[in-house]
């Protein structure tokens, strides 16, 4: 198993990947958001959806504008925990950013037999696999570039966008019942 290594070192990849950045993510929340300003204004039932341009958005624009694709699969429970309504309320800026967040029920990815930990995918090459504590706070990420890994990481990728609703549509369809 590769080491744990601090995300920061892979934040290059954001920027440097060729053509797909694809992300998986399954957490139920996340201490980043809960430790966010952006956070206590969705408490008090502020609209998050319209922020302000900041770094990941203006560089999912300039990756899109370069002609590369940032995609994600969220996991979502029935109902949605207080940390998957945030993410989709804040996502979409993301959206309208360029980047393409669909989402899935986490039941549907338990009958596909997803994983339960979060990666991104970089080029189908790579794959960054995030490891958390209970508090949900990121530790690091192990960097795996082994053909059985990515390729386990792919078919999961197919697997989970085949099935996802685009956030726009599932944002609506879930927030109205909530």
């Amino acid at each position: 198993m590769p080491d744990l290594i601090p995300f920061s070192e892979v934040a290059h990849h954001f920027q440097d990947f060729a053509h797909t950045a694809w992300r998986l993510e399954t957490r139920r929340g996340y201490a980043s958001d809960r430790n966010g300003p952006k956070w206590q204004r969705f408490l008090r039932g502020e609209d998050i959806t319209k922020d302000p341009d900041n770094a990941w958005r203006a560089n999912v624009r300039a990756q899109v504008a370069a002609g590369k694709s940032f995609e994600r699969v969220r996991l979502i429970d029935q109902p949605p925990t207080e940390g998957q309504r945030f993410l989709l309320a804040s996502g979409l800026g993301n959206v309208a950013a360029g980047e393409d967040i669909r989402n899935l029920y986490r039941s549907d990815a338990q009958r596909l037999g997803l994983p339960g930990r979060d990666f991104w995918l970089f080029d189908s090459r790579m794959v960054a696999e995030f490891e958390f504590d209970d508090d949900d706070v990121t530790l690091g990420v192990r960097l795996y570039e082994d053909a059985e890994t990515v390729v386990r990481a792919c078919q999961v990728r197919d697997a989970a966008w085949h099935h996802a609703v685009p956030t726009r549509d599932f944002q609506a369809r879930v927030l109205s019942g909530v």
